[in-house]
């Protein structure tokens, strides 16, 4: 997902993002370890997803303080 799309998103739309991410991921790395994943670029690339989002998230809860 695009950082524009994220930070269009609310705060409770980043976070139910961010859980759902989170679970993918376990069962991505579930599945690499019991070499059922073909393509493993696909943890990379949630893991930076799941950067991103979170990155958006600190962002926008520092913004909040000031």
């Amino acid at each position: 997902m695009k950082v524009k799309e994220l930070r269009q998103k609310t705060e409770k739309e980043l976070r139910d993002l961010l859980n759902r991410s989170q679970y993918k991921l376990g069962q991505l790395k579930f599945d690499l370890a019991s070499k059922k994943l073909k393509n493993v670029k696909q943890v990379k690339e949630l893991r930076r997803n799941i950067a991103r989002i979170l990155t958006i998230l600190k962002s926008k809860n520092h913004n909040e303080k000031q």
